[in-house]
């Protein structure tokens, strides 16, 4: 067997398993001689052709990956990832049952708690689990018989699916899309309600503004990314859908605003009263700070968490002042951190970043 020294940084499974355990044991207190460790690994991937993480070591790896995300300003609280370890799963109606108690354990009554499931591996010619939704709760997008779009577009794709596979839906604008899951890549998919329980939805309204109910939008609670895959010192689990809580923005200057979304800027500014005859009157700002107004006050109002991108900017550079004391990178793709609304007004707007490593692990990786 090569001596373990000879295979940190490889480019290959035991490599990556080296350079992993021992990131696991340097990091973590009282972690020890990782030699040990290390040599059980590497005679495991010899005897079998891949190994198997314990759960103190998935754990540590999800958090790390989320560590890692270059596009995520909310990782300064990457300690405090849930990781529920569902390894033993692969069937798909076992595995959307268990989704849908990650949206209730992520949901918490409002309190929404950062949370990852991590469902069966990728081994030698045995793939995992696929989830094909981008997130476990996404609004379908229908297309009517004259041809309009009803809904979200960015969901009509996986609703043109779910019908080839069965599901009838209707033709509402915020319909739930059902459960997607692939038992192995390729084969046809089964799909599954997401119960009623499992969803938190917030009303949207406005503070000083009544006529914004009528616009009749909401949003759910829990944005949990099911679409990547987790890859932990060479192991990689396609399905790992992970979840922390949203920034205001996601959903009033993205979901709802962007003209291949939801497209309600000229609606909210008609119901303001405000000159759209020209790009000069900065109609479109003075709407869009208004729905993101709406977005802040309508989940404080219900309960449920929500950060604003100010707040949320100086996080992240109090993450990144806690790294750079640990003697740790922080990669950042800028623009995914400088929010949507108000970038240059905010701390994250006037600084450079260390730079995106396309190799760095462990990650969340697309599929």
């Amino acid at each position: 067997m090569p001596a373990p020294d000879s295979l940190a940084g490889q480019d290959s499974l035991a490599g990556q398993a080296v350079d992993f355990v021992r990131q696991f044991h340097r990091e973590r207190p009282g972690g020890g001689d990782p030699a040990p460790r290390v040599r059980q690994v590497l005679a495991e991937i010899e005897r079998t052709g891949t190994y198997e993480h314990t759960a103190e070591e998935l754990a540590f790896g999800a958090r790390l990956a989320w560590r890692n995300s270059a596009r995520c300003i909310g990782r300064l609280y990457w300690r405090s990832l849930v990781v529920r370890d569902r390894r033993q799963v692969d069937a798909p109606d076992d595995l959307a049952a268990e989704c849908f108690e990650h949206l209730r354990a992520a949901t918490n009554g409002g309190r929404i708690r950062p949370v990852i499931t991590v469902f069966a591996p990728d081994r030698p010619g045995r793939p995992g689990p696929r989830i094909v939704n981008h997130q476990l709760v996404r609004y379908a997008g229908h297309t009517t018989e004259e041809g309009a779009l009803v809904g979200d577009p960015a969901g009509a794709e996986l609703t043109a699916l779910a019908r080839e596979s069965g599901w009838k839906g209707g033709e509402e604008r915020f319909e739930v899309l059902p459960l997607m899951v692939r038992r192995r890549p390729g084969e046809a998919p089964h799909w599954y309600e997401v119960p009623e329980d499992a969803v938190l939805e917030v009303e949207l309204s406005h503070p000083e503004h009544a006529w914004f109910a009528e616009l009749g939008l909401r949003w759910y609670a829990v944005p949990a990314i099911s679409d990547m895959t987790l890859e932990i010192g060479g192991i990689r689990y396609p399905a790992a859908p992970f979840n922390g809580w949203y920034m205001g923005t996601e959903i009033g200057a993205r979901n709802l605003a962007d003209a291949n979304r939801y497209h309600q800027l000229p609606e909210v500014a008609r119901r303001l009263g405000l000159d759209t005859s020209s790009e000069r009157t900065l109609w479109r700002d003075r709407a869009l700070v208004e729905l993101n107004v709406a977005v802040l006050h309508s989940f404080q109002e219900a309960g449920v968490t929500i950060a604003d991108h100010h707040t949320e900017s100086e996080r992240f550079l109090r993450h990144i002042a806690q790294e750079e004391r640990l003697g740790r990178p922080t990669p950042a793709d800028w623009s995914w951190i400088v929010p949507p609304v108000s970038g240059g007004l905010t701390p994250v707007y006037h600084r450079y970043y260390d730079p995106v490593d396309p190799d760095l692990r462990p990650a969340f990786l697309p599929r």
